[in-house]
Parts: C-alpha cells; sequence; structure tokens
C-alpha cells in the first residue's frame, strides 16, 4: 500500500501562488524519492479561507486515513488538529503555533503537530522600516491585522518598538469583513502622510485585491508580507520566502513517512526572506525608491 498524503490548505492569497507553493512542495518530495502514483498517493483539499470548509475537508482528508497531513493557515491546522486524533499533521504558514495552542513549545511540539512558522515577530519592525526608507514623509501608519490571528498584538508590539525612533504614530486597525476593510482605510486616508502595513491573516488573504485597490485608491504607501500583494499591484514587500518553507515540510513528511514522530521534530522559523518592489505603484504615489532599496531587492517589478 503506498504512504497517503493530505494536503489542506486556508492561507495562501492567489491561484497561481498557490501552484507555486504546491510545486515546491512535490518537488521537494521527488527529490527525497517519493513520487506521486508510483510509492505515494496524495489527495488535495483547498479550503480558501472558509472555516466551514477547513472543517468539512478536515474531515473528508482524515477520512483516508493518510500516514501524514499537510496543512497551510492556522485555521487549516486547527480544524484537522480538531478532528485528526493521532494523525501527524505537518503545517507551513502558520504565524503562531504556540499562541494557538497547535504545539506546547516550539523545541518540543509535544502532539502530533509540528512544522514552519511564517515569521518571526522580531521581524515584524523591519516592515515600518522598509516603509519609513521608501517614503520618509510618512508620520502616520495604519497597521491592519486580521482580529482572528493571534499573533496580531504580538506582530504590533514589535512595530510599536521601532515607530518612536522613527517619528511614526501608529494606528492598530483590525480588519473581518471587506465593508470594514474600506470603512477604515477610508477614515485613516483623510489625514495627510499616512500609510499602511498589512499583516499576514486568514482575512487579509480573502481580501488582498480589495486592500490594494484601497491603497492605490487614497495614495497611501503600503508595505506587505507576501510576494503575490506586490506583483498584484502593492507597492512594496517583506516576508519570508514561503515556497522555501513548502520545500522544507516535504523534509519533515519524509521523515514521518519513515518513522520518526511529530513530537521530536521542532518547529522551525523562517531562514529565507525576500523583497519585492513594484516601480510601476511606486512610480503612481509619486515616490522614488531609493537605490539601497532597490540593490537590496530580489525582485523588482518594472
Amino acid at each position: 500500500m503506498k504512504p497517503g498524503i493530505s494536503a489542506g490548505e486556508g492561507w495562501i492569497e492567489l491561484d497561481s501562488a498557490r501552484e507555486i507553493l504546491l510545486a515546491a512542495f512535490l518537488q521537494g518530495l521527488q527529490q527525497l524519492g517519493w513520487s506521486e502514483g508510483r510509492n505515494v498517493r496524495i489527495d488535495i483539499r483547498w479550503g480558501e479561507n472558509d472555516v466551514e470548509r477547513d472543517r468539512r475537508y478536515a474531515a473528508e482528508l482524515l477520512a483516508f486515513a493518510p500516514d501524514v497531513i499537510l496543512a497551510s493557515g492556522t485555521l487549516s491546522v486547527a480544524a484537522l488538529r480538531r478532528v485528526s486524533g493521532t494523525s501527524p499533521i505537518v503545517f507551513a504558514g502558520v504565524s503562531d503555533p504556540v499562541g494557538a495552542g497547535l504545539v506546547d513549545t516550539l523545541a518540543r511540539p509535544g502532539g502530533n503537530v509540528t512544522g514552519f512558522m511564517i515569521f518571526e515577530y522580531s521581524s515584524s519592525g523591519k516592515w515600518l522600516e522598509l516603509l519609513k526608507e521608501v517614503a520618509p514623509r510618512l508620520m502616520r501608519v495604519a497597521v491592519l491585522r486580521d482580529s482572528a490571528n493571534p499573533a496580531g498584538i504580538a506582530q504590533f508590539g514589535a512595530i510599536q518598538a521601532v515607530a518612536q525612533s522613527l517619528g511614526v504614530e501608529l494606528r492598530p486597525v483590525d480588519i473581518r469583513d471587506a465593508g470594514e476593510i474600506e470603512r477604515s482605510i477610508a477614515s485613516f486616508a483623510r489625514a495627510a502622510n499616512g500609510g499602511l502595513i498589512v499583516t499576514p491573516g486568514a482575512s487579509v488573504s480573502a481580501h488582498h485585491d480589495l486592500i490594494v485597490m484601497l491603497a492605490a485608491r487614497y495614495k497611501l504607501p503600503a508595505v506587505y508580507s507576501s510576494r503575490p500583494m506586490v506583483i498584484g499591484g502593492g507597492l512594496i514587500c517583506y516576508g519570508p520566502d514561503i515556497a522555501d518553507q513548502f520545500r522544507q515540510a516535504a523534509g519533515y513528511v519524509d521523515r514521518i513517512l519513515r518513522g520518526e514522530k511529530p513530537a521530536d521534530l521542532p518547529v522551525q522559523a523562517p531562514t529565507k526572506y525576500e523583497l519585492v518592489v513594484n516601480l510601476k505603484t511606486a512610480k503612481a504615489l509619486g515616490l522614488e525608491i531609493p537605490a539601497t532599496v532597490l540593490a537590496r531587492a530580489d525582485q523588482v517589478i518594472q
């Protein structure tokens, strides 16, 4: 009988990004000797950041009695954990696995769940530093955060730690739905010299097009945590290389298929970060990106 891998998703923003991440995972598996249809079977479900769909798909995947489950995002992992029993789960794209109650500690997960964190909190301050570097006149920044994401408080704290030295006033904005996003950004944009930090989360990824559109409408320079939002018209992003996390997740899946336990595999923080700049958006905002930023960029979109 071929080992079975189930995959679920709840965080990925765009279809093209989803395909890239899945391809990275499959490539990682293949390099480790696992090939779909030859010695492993893979069943896939996409949760699309829908809580009810995540719950339904979690039950469907577990009915296959998989040897290991790959899940992306806190919502998907939480849904699987509630019904998984002892089935091993490897995650990617989870911001705070301890705070969300998915593992006991990062070093010793302690149960049937382990994986790869989306970022370290200390990196959150770099969003503000980068935004101030590309928009020096910035004096006010709204921090858009998912109200259901337990990482939001720690993220804001890391940003707040550098705000005073940069002369920036912060405004936390908890978002839940499209109407709330529109009202909050429109209200914030009434005063001058404002900008946005768009932190990761299910509510953010569900409304990524709207957020990018509103930033453009109100001429607000914005920094994001992932490449797809900048490819879609956002100004700049700084965040972990998510595809690299999925390649690494294949390594944990391989080790579990060969007999290791999730409890013995420590949760890992990202090791590769990427900076992407959209020059077309910068021009529309009347900004000239400093040469020092362009020299550090992993990708520059013309």
